[in-house]
């Protein structure tokens, strides 16, 4: 893993408030693919465990790369919500 800070150290993987979305990873499904890094790479990053983690530059990438980062993934391991927590994808 790199030396990158991390967006939120007690949640690496999320959620977090991404301007008015809500973004999380489902650690569970993530399986390191890194299609998340190669398309938000501002946003994304793998940590020790091979799982999608959120680092401090996040803000950086706008919200339709990293709606891009979410379609993206393989395994739809990456959940958005909108600020009213309506789900925006997957759906």
């Amino acid at each position: 893993m790199s030396d990158q800070p991390l967006l939120d150290p007690k949640n690496p993987s999320g959620p977090v408030q991404v301007r008015k979305l809500k973004v999380w990873v489902d650690r569970d499904l993530c399986i390191g693919a890194a299609t998340c890094i190669a398309i938000a790479p501002k946003t994304f990053l793998l940590d020790s465990e091979a799982k999608a983690i959120f680092i401090n530059t996040t803000l950086e990438d706008t919200d339709e790369t990293i709606l891009d980062a979410a379609k993206g993934c393989p395994v739809a391991a990456i959940i958005i919500e909108d600020e009213n927590g309506n789900r925006v994808f997957p759906k």
